[in-house]
């Protein structure tokens, strides 16, 4: 359905990807892989006819439909919802449009105005056979969490987070025989992912989807495409899968270098032995051509790096935690949540959990101090010392502080030779700890935050979408770090396999602002009340 020849791509004298030839077949879901910067966003580009390949091509066979998640969330503000989502099948949308413009202005005694309204006729019939486009825009909408009462407000009236989720209703509304997704969890809740994973399961043309969500990617993909060291390497199976075939090959990959290695040492050894040696001098000329033969460079390791995470207390946690006691708060007149009350014991490691818009962030940012109740209070112990990763960390680290500069503003007495051991846990390698904050990619800020959290030593961790922006190497090393902390942890995710890792205890912030507050993990909560 869909193949690429020779496919290159440079930018300047760094290459992203070298003569890639792949062939994606009907009925196959493939999740692309890589670490950040291989280039798995500008080859769905390319595939998408986006961007031009700086060589070789992209072939779809011929009738095909291709259709990719938009990236521009601001790019339908004049639209209705509705309308946004149609202009997803751009041929029906300009017809549909074209025909409710004649009807309400043309001059039905004129022929041409007859004969152009039988050709719309057509392509609306050719497009939607069925003519049920409006409930297929309907149910997509609300499936994404827009009431009926909405579908006609204007796309400008969205909070950012909720525009992308009407670009996704945009492209699977085409229901395109090439399906290209990059990011497409971004901004859902836990909820709205699961349907995903069941509509894309029934995609029967070619899905290729970037994701950093790895239950999502183990529930959809049948294939993994492996982006690294500028080639791609296919493997049949999901991400798990994957993974642990990918490492049996790195620890062979390990065995036969540290093979080749030795055996270069030997020869080295025998040829500064024997080379002056007369006698010995053509068995030098012999091991001198094994060693040039013996080409290390080809037995590559994977270029991934994990980064490593460890959150150390500095002191342990009293008995008295946290208790919270009918928080209520509001925005312009409209209630977030009321008379939220918990309490938190010694042991727990708690996930909050729920829809969009039920005020996760908005109860973190009042126990952080950020933000006010409207009512109701809530104390952390005496022994309780805090640190906190916001959902806006992109936002707010800015400036032109280096890396380990802007570390050390928040603790003058932190050394900076630890700080500088922190950064490296987290992949910043000697040269790149000396850019800028403002140079930094989301990616690199969330890394950043994490490095700051490590200097902390506090002993209760409070992050709201930490996962956000950083790879699957990353949330596994996190999921593992919060696992392993002897502290206690609040953490606001969707991404399952990150709640999985740590999680001994969900509350769910529900729609009608009361709360399912459940002991045990995330599995056995799944078991209990569903997703």
């Amino acid at each position: 359905m869909l193949s690429t020849v020779n496919l290159t791509q440079r930018y300047g004298k760094r290459v992203l990807f070298d003569k890639i030839n792949i062939s994606l077949d009907a009925g196959k879901r493939y999740g692309l892989i890589g670490a950040n910067g291989a280039g798995k966003s500008t080859l769905i580009k390319i595939l998408s006819g986006e961007i031009e390949p700086t060589e070789g091509e992209v072939q779809l066979q011929a009738g095909v439909k291709l259709g990719m998640l938009g990236q521009n969330q601001y790019a339908f503000e004049d639209f209705t919802l509705s309308d946004a989502v149609l202009y997803g099948n751009k041929r029906l949308f300009d017809a549909q449009k074209e025909k409710e413009k004649l009807y309400m202005e043309g001059d039905f005694e004129s022929e041409a105005v007859n004969n152009r309204l039988a050709e719309l006729e057509i392509i609306c019939a050719e497009e939607d056979p069925t003519y049920e486009s409006d409930v297929k825009i309907e149910k997509l909408l609300e499936a994404l969490g827009f009431p009926a009462s909405e579908h006609m407000e204007l796309m400008s009236s969205l909070p950012s987070g909720d525009k992308f989720k009407i670009l996704l209703a945009q492209v699977l509304f085409l229901k395109p025989d090439v399906l290209l997704l990059d990011e497409p969890t971004n901004n859902l809740d836990i909820e709205t992912i699961s349907w995903l994973e069941e509509e894309l399961k029934r995609h029967e043309g070619v899905l290729v989807v970037i994701s950093h969500d790895r239950h999502f990617l183990n529930g959809v993909v049948t294939h993994i495409l492996d982006l690294d060291f500028q080639t791609i390497r296919e493997f049949t199976g999901n991400y798990d899968e994957w993974y642990i075939a990918a490492n049996l090959l790195a620890k062979q990959a390990q065995t036969e270098r540290s093979k080749a290695l030795k055996e270069k040492d030997d020869l080295e050894k025998f040829i500064a032995r024997f080379s002056a040696n007369a006698s010995k001098a053509k068995q030098a000329t012999s091991r001198q051509k094994q060693l040039d033969k013996l080409d290390i460079s080809e037995i590559k390791l994977s270029s991934r790096r994990d980064p490593s995470i460890v959150f150390k207390p500095h002191r342990d946690i009293g008995n008295e935690v946290l208790t919270v006691n009918a928080l209520t708060k509001s925005y312009d007149g409209e209630q977030v949540f009321e008379g939220l009350s918990f309490k938190l014991n010694k042991s727990d490691k708690v996930a909050i959990i729920g829809s969009n818009g039920v005020g996760k962030s908005t109860l973190i940012e009042i126990l952080m101090g950020k933000l006010k109740p409207d009512s109701g209070d809530f104390s952390w112990g005496q022994t309780v010392t805090t640190t906190y990763f916001p959902q806006n960390t992109t936002d707010i680290i800015k400036g032109d502080d280096l890396l380990p500069q802007w570390i050390q503003n928040f603790d003058p007495k932190w050394h900076i030779d630890e700080i500088r051991k922190c950064l490296g846990r987290m992949l910043f390698t000697g040269e790149e700890q000396s850019k800028k904050v403002s140079a930094c990619s989301g990616g690199e800020k969330h890394r950043l935050m994490l490095s700051k959290m490590m200097m902390d030593s506090a002993n209760y961790l409070v992050l709201d979408e930490p996962n956000n922006h950083l790879d699957l190497e990353a949330i596994v090393s996190l999921g593992e770090a919060l696992h392993d902390y002897q502290g206690g942890v609040i953490c606001v995710t969707h991404d399952r396999e990150l709640i999985d890792a740590f999680a001994n205890r969900i509350i769910k912030i529900q729609e009608d602002g009361s709360l399912l507050d459940f002991e045990g993990d995330y599995e056995a909560f799944v078991d209990v009340y569903g997703h």
